[in-house]
């Protein structure tokens, strides 16, 4: 009777230890925000409640979370179903779009705006985005210079004398004088792809005040609303072309002590001095504090009285990217066509690991290829360079509103990845949006485990004579890969260094604490200061104040040379060298380094991954109890070997989250062998104490020769168009664009190859299907059951429930649209019929498809078996 007690307590043990296993193996429960969201155009806002419904039920079944609604011009012909933004009837629609969502389970976010950037019909020409106009006259001694109305009127002599002018009328005294007299206009741009409603001049976000006026049509708006409401205001990349204001003079007095009206050969003449440069500097740094105190601010404040939070594209403004991404609640990125840098992505992401954001966001797909030939194992890619960046909140871009009385293609977008129920890879889309909920449920979880804030001396970039404002943009990046801070960044992310980069605001907001540098979002181990000439006073005696705490403080090649812009120069200069001194003469305590980088980072204990070396692409976060790694193979070549992972591990778990597959990894200490094709990605979970229970992680061993699957093959149609061409039969795989005949030739959508066979032999127990080549998606079942989707190569995955005889395969094949808008344009059907831009090719020309090469569609091959080893029990 006494051994009943104790074997119970055992079993318990065992059972607690299984379920330890199995909730170490678990995915995390998706949010909302783990599914996929897509940009949503409403061409003309030409909706209606059924068609609303129709389009949001096909979303959701496809697997996406939530939509994002941005009015834009419309479709001809389609004139009478117009509705004007944020007129009654649009917020009915609205109504109807948020109610019918929840009922999905979904999500709605809308743009601040029709079309982008912020502006509209309201914005007056006071308000609207601006540039200095800048005239200047020669006056002699006697001369006069009239008053003209303008913001400022500021003679200069030969001399060095300034004497700023009022409103009446000026005779100028002895000498030879130069008046400069500025003023401002309208810069001419308006807001892009306005829908009806939204046309007018872009908003000014140098002046605060023009965005209070802008935000009372929203409030007006909304006071009429009684429905649900969306979830986010968004605020699109920055495209505004402003370099003024009204009230510039007084802001840029208030912050740097001195009047810049007094500088205005500086300013706008030809002086190409360091003294030059310098006011440009605190001109520059000017307009970045109004937005990022000033315009922004108001805009997130307003969001959040009315019950949204806020995503925003700070690049393409001149400001301080860091910052201004940190304002919003989502910071979002994007990746434009070819203009991919990782490290231009990382800057959302790190605002928001900064400033203990939970998500990050990317415009996902902008012109990922050419229209309908992009291909979900594309957009697989992109994604997987997004995660790696830092991003955990996709938005596709994207799908557009269409009616089902459009013929089709349907409605679309200029400059979209064309993601909606029309294009032929919808089909499989399933199968994406659920690889892309696993991979964002884990990175949403945890906490970022970067170990480096990479300080951006930004006023490097500022201190330039050259010009005005400095946009910085994802597409001309010289602002980034030029400067040391840009060569560093792209050094630690070729060597394996986790990293974070850091603003001024940021840094001096920090804090120390055990020799960490510690922010509203982590803790890190080390700041490192690029190579820098110009660095705020402010921004130094706080990194002293780090150095004398302990912190690990990094110089590359050498201390800062200089403060940055011209305020108070001598005061500030002096105090710049009391401060480089104490760095030359820290304490005991102090960790401060000069020197080379890499070796100085040894030096401090900072982790170094060295999956990096391998080609490996990893974003870490860390889980009470361990560490989650997002590995991606962008190397172009195979990886099975054993890979060291820079944190401690007892038990290493293996996730696929393209499968949903999980197992715990053979491992050497903290070596996992990982098993990854091109284009192969893969999570791993480091635990800081062994774990057991639940299954290991199979690994693919091939223990024979593939064998090739020969028969008769019958190919059905089923679905797609422009018509379904009839069911083929044959023995030698190729694309149906060859053997359907011109139906096939034209067809774009899905097809089912069915083939008979029996195994080539008894054993091995498990045997593996590789479809070859397939263009460009394939589903695969085998007797009747459902075996997966495979989006890019090596198509191929492990056949189940294998009989000896009469196995029915049966492939799915999904194509691109690309020859069905081929066929089009070859046949002169107008479909590109719309306002505005209409549609064009990625060059901004008139796309047009007819003379595209006939693309190959449908199940290549060769597809052959391959015997496996059995897994492990």
């Amino acid at each position: 009777m006494k051994i009943l007690p104790a074997l119970a307590v055992l079993l318990l043990a065992v059972k607690m230890t299984v379920q330890a296993g199995d909730e170490a193996l678990a995915w995390p429960a998706p949010a909302l925000e783990a599914k996929p969201w897509t940009y949503w155009w409403w061409m003309a806002s030409a909706v209606d409640p059924e068609n609303i419904t129709g389009e949001l039920e096909r979303y959701h079944d496809a697997g996406l979370g939530g939509v994002h609604i941005i009015p834009i011009y419309g479709a001809k012909g389609f004139e009478e179903r117009f509705i004007d933004y944020l007129s009654p009837k649009w917020m009915e629609m609205l109504r109807h779009t948020v109610t019918e969502a929840r009922r999905l389970g979904m999500d709605v976010d809308m743009t601040t705006g029709s079309g982008w950037c912020m502006g509209g019909p309201d914005v007056s020409d006071l308000d609207a985005n601006a540039v200095p106009v800048v005239k200047t006259f020669d006056v002699k001694s006697g001369g006069q210079s009239a008053r003209d109305g303008g913001l400022a009127r500021v003679a200069f002599s030969e001399d060095g004398k300034v004497v700023e002018l009022g409103d009446e009328n000026w005779t100028a005294p002895d000498g030879n004088w130069r008046v400069y007299s500025i003023s401002q206009k309208p810069s001419g741009q308006k807001v892009k792809r306005a829908g009806p409603g939204g046309a007018g001049h872009m908003l000014n976000l140098f002046y605060p005040d023009a965005m209070g006026r802008h935000l009372q049509k929203f409030t007006d708006a909304f006071s009429q609303y009684d429905g649900p409401k969306p979830r986010a205001m968004y605020h699109d990349s920055y495209e505004y072309r402003s370099e003024w204001s009204p009230d510039f003079f007084a802001q840029f007095e208030k912050r740097h002590g001195y009047r810049l009206q007094r500088e205005l050969p500086a300013l706008f003449g030809k002086d190409e001095s360091d003294h030059a440069a310098r006011v440009k500097s605190d001109y520059r740094e000017t307009a970045s504090d109004l937005m990022i105190e000033g315009s922004l601010p108001q805009w997130v404040n307003w969001s959040h009285e009315h019950g949204f939070i806020t995503r925003n594209e700070a690049h393409g403004s001149p400001g301080n990217l860091l910052d201004l991404y940190a304002l919003a609640d989502v910071p979002e990125t994007e990746m434009f066509h070819l203009d991919r840098n990782i490290l231009v992505s990382k800057m959302a992401s790190s605002a928001a690991h900064v400033a203990g954001r939970k998500w990050v966001a990317a415009e996902t797909g902008t012109w990922l290829a050419e229209h309908f030939t992009e291909t979900l194992g594309g957009m697989k890619g992109l994604v997987d360079e997004l995660f790696v960046s830092g991003v955990n909140h996709v938005f596709f871009h994207g799908t557009c509103y269409s009616p089902d009385d459009a013929p089709w293609p349907g409605w679309v977008f200029y400059a979209a990845t064309e993601m909606n129920p029309r294009n032929a890879i919808w089909h499989d889309l399933p199968a994406l949006a659920k690889y892309i909920e696993r991979c964002q449920s884990t990175l949403q979880s945890g906490s970022p485990a970067n170990d480096i804030l990479l300080y951006w001396p930004i006023h490097d970039t500022w201190h330039d004579a050259e010009g005005l404002v400095k946009p910085m943009t994802v597409h001309a990046r010289s602002w980034l890969e030029d400067m040391p801070f840009g060569k560093d960044a792209a050094m630690l992310w070729q060597r394996g260094f986790a990293f974070d980069y850091v603003s001024d605001r940021q840094l001096i907001a920090a804090k120390s604490t055990d020799g960490k540098i510690v922010t509203a979002g982590g803790a890190y181990r080390a700041i490192v200061v690029p190579a820098c000439e110009h660095m705020p006073l402010a921004t130094l005696e706080k990194l002293r104040e780090f150095g004398d705490a302990g912190a690990a403080i990094i110089f590359e090649q050498h201390l800062p040379l200089d403060v940055s812009g011209w305020s108070d120069l001598e005061n500030q200069r002096a105090r710049y060298a009391s401060a480089i001194a104490r760095f030359k003469n820290g304490g005991e305590k102090s960790r401060v380094i000069v020197g080379d980088l890499e070796s100085a980072l040894t030096g401090s204990g900072v982790v170094r991954e060295l999956l990096a070396d391998r080609g490996l692409f990893f974003i870490r976060r860390s889980f009470e109890g361990g560490f989650t790694y997002f590995i991606a193979n962008r190397s172009g070549q195979n990886v099975d070997d054993w890979i060291p992972l820079g944190v401690p591990a007892a038990s290493i778990a293996v996730m696929d989250p393209m499968t949903g597959r999980t197992g715990f990894a053979t491992t050497r200490g903290s070596e996992v062998r990982l098993q990854l094709p091109p284009g192969g990605s893969i999570i791993v979970r480091a635990f800081q104490k062994p774990q057991t229970g639940g299954p290991s992680w199979s690994y693919r061993e091939a223990v024979g020769p593939s064998v090739a699957l020969t028969g008769e093959w019958q190919v059905k149609f089923v679905a797609g168009g422009p018509d379904l061409p009839s069911v083929v039969t044959t023995a030698r795989l190729g694309s149906w664009t060859n053997f359907a005949g011109e139906a096939g030739e034209r067809f774009a959508g899905t097809a089912i190859y069915k083939l008979v066979f029996d195994l080539p032999k008894k054993g091995p127990v498990k045997w593996e299907i590789d479809l070859g080549n397939v263009a460009q998606s394939a589903r695969v079942r085998l007797n009747g059951r459902e075996l997966g989707t495979l989006l890019l190569a090596p198509y191929r995955l492990p056949l189940e429930g294998l009989n000896l005889q009469g196995n029915v395969l049966e492939v799915e094949v999904s194509s691109t649209s690309a020859n069905r808008l081929r066929d089009l344009d070859r046949r002169g059907v107008a479909w590109r019929n719309f306002y505005d831009i209409n549609v064009v090719n990625l060059d901004y020309k008139p796309l047009n498809a007819a003379q595209w090469p006939v693309a190959d569609c449908g199940l290549l091959g060769p597809v052959q078996l391959t015997p496996l080893a059995s897994p492990r029990d």
